[in-house]
Formats: structure tokens, sequence, C-alpha cells
């Protein structure tokens, strides 16, 4: 089998187990010594995606802008669709919960995921991809697509197990469609999101080749009114 449709297949049996921090483990939740796949988790609702993502456009809208050591991008969000997961990023970042932590997680052609506030502390790299802000939100799986640009919730098998760390999409992932809660798109900064994800990685512990050479870190996000931005 060619190199890239075993990688595609190994990403989508991977994904097949509801998990988005590395195969075998959850993205917020792992308990240590575990490594036992989970079971496919069930959708909180049946979603049919039938059409392109729309775009907001009132210019006093907020958004968020994410700082990162490879420049900046900016997200606009779907609180139409996903409500109480805006809300509860909108406060995570309005107590400067991101500030400090990295995009530990870099799978070339897929996405890159962050948001995990234990990368804020090299000495706890053993357990990058399970920190969470110490709860967990509601799913609100929705019919947007997980396409380029799309920022949407990493969980466990379990739906209603996110908690911070979010995961940003480099191509189409359809696979996620209606089983991930998407609550927003890239504005602004796609070279950006490019370069973060083209970050050269190595072999991580799980045996996924996704842990970036150098830090691609979050310095920080903000939330500012749309028609802030210059």
């Amino acid at each position: 089998m060619p190199p890239m449709k075993s990688l595609i297949r190994t990403l989508m049996l991977c994904f097949a187990t509801g998990l988005l921090a590395s195969c075998g483990q959850s993205s917020t939740e792992a308990p240590e010594g575990t490594s036992k796949p989970a079971d496919i988790p069930e959708a909180a609702q049946t979603t049919t995606p039938k059409q392109e993502n729309d775009t907001v456009t009132d210019a006093n809208h907020e958004v968020a802008v994410i700082k990162t050591t490879a420049g900046e991008i900016v997200i606009e969000f779907w609180p139409d669709v996903a409500p109480k997961t805006i809300e509860n990023f909108k406060k995570l970042a309005n107590q400067n919960f991101y500030d400090g932590t990295a995009f530990h997680r870099i799978v070339k052609g897929f996405m890159i995921q962050g948001g995990d506030p234990l990368t804020k502390d090299p000495a706890m790299e053993n357990r990058w991809g399970t920190g969470d802000p110490g709860y967990k939100i509601p799913a609100e799986f929705n019919d947007r697509l997980h396409e380029r640009g799309v920022i949407s919730m990493a969980r466990s098998a379990q739906p209603d197990s996110a908690g911070s760390q979010f995961f940003i999409c480099l191509a189409k992932a359809d696979f996620l469609d209606g089983k991930y809660t998407a609550f927003g798109k890239l504005i602004k900064g796609d070279e950006v999101l490019g370069a973060l994800g083209d970050a050269a990685t190595v072999t991580s512990a799980s045996g996924e080749k996704s842990k970036p050479v150098q830090r691609q870190g979050v310095e920080s996000i903000r939330i500012v009114p749309r028609s802030s931005l210059p």
C-alpha cells in the first residue's frame, strides 16, 4: 500500500475509536497505564452535513485572535450551532488560560491540536494531551463540516468529555463530521496555519509521528470585536 494511503487509513482507524489525543489515548482524559482503545462513541445527535460552512458577517461579532510563534490566526465563531462551547472557549481565553500553551500534536495534512494547560510545563511532557480545565462540557455536535481552517473540540470516547483542548483542521476530515463539536473557522492567517501544520515532527511515545521537533507555542488567545481587526 502506498505510504499516503497507509497514513490516511491509519488516521481513520485511530479516529474511529473517537480519540483526538493519539491512538489508544483520550484527548482530554487518559488513565495512566491504559492503552486499550476506547469503544466507538455514539454521537449525541445524528447529523448529515449537506451544505458548506456559513460565515458570520456581523462586524460587531467577537473573534479569537490566536497569537502563535509562527504568527497570528483569527477565528470566527459559529454561535448558532455551538453557543455553550464558544462561551467556554471565550471564558478560558479571557482568563488567560491558553497563554503559554502549545500545539503539542501535529499530524501533517490532517490537523494541529492544542489547548492543554500541561503544555506550559516541559517537565509534564509525558502527560501532554491529557490536561483540561478541571471540568467537562456537553457536546454540541452539528452539521458544520470539518475542513481546512475549522476549529473543533478534542475529546475522549465519551461525547461529553471536552474541556479546553481544541484542534484546527489542515484539510477536509469528513469522518469527524457530526462526531466532534465544530465551533468556528479561520478567517485570517491561513499561511500561519500552514506553517504550523508543516512543522517538523517525530514519533511520539504513542507511536504516532506527531510530536513537534520544535515547540509550536501559543503565546496568547484574545477575544476581540471583529470590527477591531486591521
